[in-house]
């Protein structure tokens, strides 16, 4: 396995990866506690990723379209086995990905 230059692997364990996103996210998004993704852009007819952040009140935070688009492929690209016919909620706080209710 290829390292960084700091040492650190180029491809840590999965959950590392999942820590490592929810930081990023939550840098990238003040005021997010979590990340709504599914593949209903509601600006498209067909199938697209997409994200909706809300804060720890529930609330929307006003994501720009290529935010939304980027954050939903993050979250994509390190679940990919997760079932995205159906929408799924990121935690920042704990980096656990749910949907409807159950953790994943």
């Amino acid at each position: 396995m290829s390292a960084m230059q700091d040492g650190i692997p180029a491809c840590p364990r999965a959950t590392d990866r999942q820590r490592r996103l929810a930081l990023q996210l939550a840098d990238m998004i003040p005021g997010a506690a979590l990340i709504r993704v599914n593949l209903r852009d509601p600006q498209m007819a067909w199938p697209q990723a997409h994200a909706q952040a809300c804060d720890k009140g529930g609330r929307p935070i006003e994501l720009s379209r290529t935010m939304a688009k980027v954050a939903a492929r993050w979250v994509l690209r390190v679940w990919p086995d997760a079932d995205w016919n159906i929408p799924h909620t990121l935690d920042l706080a704990t980096a656990s990905l749910t949907t409807a209710g159950r953790g994943r």
